[in-house]
């Protein structure tokens, strides 16, 4: 667990290296371990020089054990344990002696925490090594000092992206921001470095233990903070809508902490992370962004006994807004592309919009020229089909036109490898229907990709009827390649994520028929977590668009025999369309104004006119529940339905491709949020007021079962 060592200057290094694990975690024998060597410290005091901390692993630290925290139930045992691991590195950073943190890679959370109670700090100079606190990014706070030594060392202005927003730095970055005192070149260097610097510096403490010590920056009550300390909970409230307890107890224990000595700091951190690890919203969020995420990663959505695949050639046709993002993204990560569309200056021009964005990232800093060149190279224009000789993957990003799909795919088919997979991003589309038009339907598979592709995290599988296995290993492993985050669904009309975004979108237009002030609907929907309003987001869809998608709908339905229901939302897009000219955000009008100034967008003034009925009036609670209960009940059907086949590509896919609310774990944990049986009552209670969108599966309570697993 921690190997004790010492050498010929009675300088002892201790070795963190937990058996049977990839990565060094602070679970319970993790700490066990660290106290007893405390303990041996302390006893063989007289016969040290100073302490060298360290790891056997090819990372440093990794944090604490998330399947431990996300079991804890019982608060009082849990400050406890909170309390003594506290008490054991106040201990480490008292000890009298030089102790030493030599960070041979990642140092995060409870790994920073460890290297902070430490009194120098030398890091690997690994650009691709993390340092950092994620903690806030999964509903909790540093517990193990890290939020008092950071205000400490930082001071608060300074130690507040890397509490409150998770910000993660290379060992270059942390040696810039104070983190850590010196960079290595190698192991060997970093454990030179550390040994000179115990010899150097036999009598050593904490500055924050020094008789003179001063938090960098002020207190809270200095007159060069109170302004900023009294407006930060308002504008953190505005970004959280009070959905995320995590950055408010953050922000809480920054500022009581630094007012009080370092113990009632530490007893102060420990209340606020003991309230938040015991709360729903984190095991919400570790159990799907941590546990369902590494999921995906390592492929339990992925058909189990084919080998893995990895794309050199890649075909992309049509080099729109789509097309290019998906050939950048796919350059980025070393794979050559051929870029295909009507014309070679189409195609050209496809390329010409990535450089633009290529060349921006470089003149910000985040990417060099030569790099930019790199990626650039790897992309090859054409307008001719015959230059997809020799590709394993072609995915077509063309129109939502199904005659148009047809067609490209046909002619790219011809050029695949023989074991070549052929794609469509549609975003609506059954894939079976458009399967029809190639000789091989078994490698034919739905790519949906979300836009801007370059930012967007999610990508949606979809198999269609006769997609086989290694068809969808292969696309699984591309989506991994590019560093994209894949889910797996199965064919139906909207797939997963279009039908449960439209159920989103819909119900704000409902609400807008119904004769709700606009307004009211936009910040119902932003109160919950929403990331933009539904009226907002209709105007970034386009009505036009809307109308198309709509009218292809009912066109497919009718032509199968069924019968096609208009939505409410329907009407009011026609309205807009056909009486006011008003497509949306490309038209310059919606249901937003969208001044040419460049000022901020703001609702048409006559919506309240258009559709308003003063008359109308509904709880709040209602408005913020049917767009939370709305998605999840759709999602629950796509899950009834075999459109989806596990609850965690359900929660994932939600939170990343339709921008459901991370803080409730996802559209199908949510209602272990709620709680099962309130979930159901509530449901009953939205159907009989709102309609049967709001119906209940029967097997609702397994699927919630199943996304409780962790």
């Amino acid at each position: 667990m921690i190997n004790y060592s010492k050498d010929a200057n009675q300088i002892v290094t201790l070795w963190i290296d937990m058996a049977d694990l990839s990565v060094n975690t602070m679970n319970a024998a993790f700490r066990a371990s660290l106290a007893s060597a405390v303990t041996r410290l302390e006893e063989e005091k007289e016969q040290i020089t100073g302490v060298i901390i360290s790891s056997g692993k090819d990372s440093f630290f990794a944090g604490g054990d998330l399947r431990e925290l996300i079991r804890i139930q019982d608060a009082a045992s849990c400050f406890a344990m909170l309390e003594q691991n506290h008490a054991v590195l106040r201990r480490l950073e008292k000890l009298g002696k030089p102790v030493v943190a030599a960070i041979n890679g990642s140092a995060l959370g409870g790994g920073l925490e460890l290297a902070l109670a430490c009194h120098y700090r030398i890091a690997l100079d690994n650009p691709k090594a993390k340092i950092g606190f994620p903690e806030v990014t999964l509903g909790l706070l540093p517990g193990a000092g890290g939020v008092v030594r950071s205000v400490r060392m930082l001071g608060l202005q300074a130690a507040m992206p890397y509490l409150l927003e998770g910000k993660q730095v290379s060992p270059a970055g942390a040696l810039k921001a104070g983190f850590v005192h010196a960079l290595a070149s190698s192991q060997a260097d970093m454990l030179q470095q550390a040994h000179a610097w115990i010899l150097a510096n036999p009598q050593t403490q904490q500055i924050w233990d020094g008789p003179a010590y001063k938090i960098p920056g002020g207190t809270p009550n200095s007159p060069a903070l109170v302004p900023m300390i009294m407006v930060a909970p308002a504008m953190l409230r505005e970004k959280t809508r009070g959905n995320y307890p995590a950055p408010e107890a953050i922000l809480a224990a920054m500022v009581e902490g630094a007012q009080v000595d370092m113990e009632n700091a530490l007893k102060i951190e420990a209340r606020y992370f003991t309230h938040l690890v015991t709360g729903q919203v984190s095991r919400n969020m570790i159990g799907t962004l941590f546990f369902q995420m590494q999921d995906i990663a390592s492929g339990k959505s992925r058909p189990p006994d084919i080998p893995k695949a990895k794309i050199k050639r890649l075909g992309i046709i049509g080099a729109g807004m789509m097309g290019a993002g998906i050939a950048s993204v796919s350059a980025a990560r070393g794979i050559q592309v051929v870029l295909k569309d009507q014309t070679a200056d189409k195609a050209q021009q496809g390329k010409a919009a990535i450089a633009d964005k290529l060349g921006k990232k470089v003149s910000q800093g985040g990417l060099s020229a030569e790099q930019a060149q790199a990626q650039l190279g790897r992309i090859q224009t054409t307008d001719q089909a015959s230059q997809f000789a020799g590709c394993e993957l072609i995915i077509e990003a063309v129109f939502e036109n199904r005659e148009l799909k047809a067609s490209v795919s046909s002619e790219a088919e011809t050029w695949l490898t023989n074991s070549g997979v052929l794609a469509s991003n549609t975003s609506t589309l059954p894939i079976s229907g458009l399967a029809t038009a190639i000789r091989h339907p078994e490698r034919f598979i739905g790519l949906h990709f979300f836009s801007p592709v370059e930012k967007m995290q999610l990508v949606e599988i979809i198999k269609g009827k006769q997609t086989n296995a290694a068809t969808l290993a292969l696309a699984y492993d591309y989506a991994l390649q590019i560093g994209k985050t894949p889910i797996v669904v199965n064919d139906a009309r909207g797939f997963f994520t279009s039908r449960v975004f439209a159920s989103f979108v819909n119900e704000g237009l409902s609400m807008l028929a119904e004769g709700l002030p606009a307004a009211l609907i936009e910040n119902a929907a932003l109160s919950v977590g929403m990331p933009v309003g539904p009226l907002a987001v209709q105007d970034e869809v386009s009505l036009s668009l809307s109308r198309h998608v709509a009218q292809q709908t009912r066109a497919d339905m009718e032509a199968e025999g069924k019968v096609w229901q208009a939505p409410a939302s329907s009407a009011i897009i026609d309205i807009m369309l056909d009486q006011h000219q008003r497509a949306g955000k490309a038209a310059g009008i919606g249901f937003y104004e969208y001044p040419t100034d460049g000022s901020k967008k703001y609702l048409w003034p006559e919506l309240g006119a258009l559709f308003g009925k003063p008359q109308i009036k509904l709880p709040y609670a209602d408005l913020q529940d049917r767009f939370l209960y709305r998605q999840a009940l759709e999602t629950l059907h796509c899950l009834d339905e075999g459109v989806l086949e596990s609850s965690r590509d359900a929660n994932i896919g939600s939170i990343f491709g339709i921008g459901f609310p991370a803080w409730t774990g996802g559209a199908v944990q949510f209602i272990n949020h709620v709680g099962p049986a309130q979930f159901a009552v509530r449901a009953a209670e939205l159907q009989a007021r709102y309609g049967a969108g709001f119906s209940l599966p029967p097997n609702y309570l397994q699927y919630a079962q199943d996304s409780r697993q962790y």
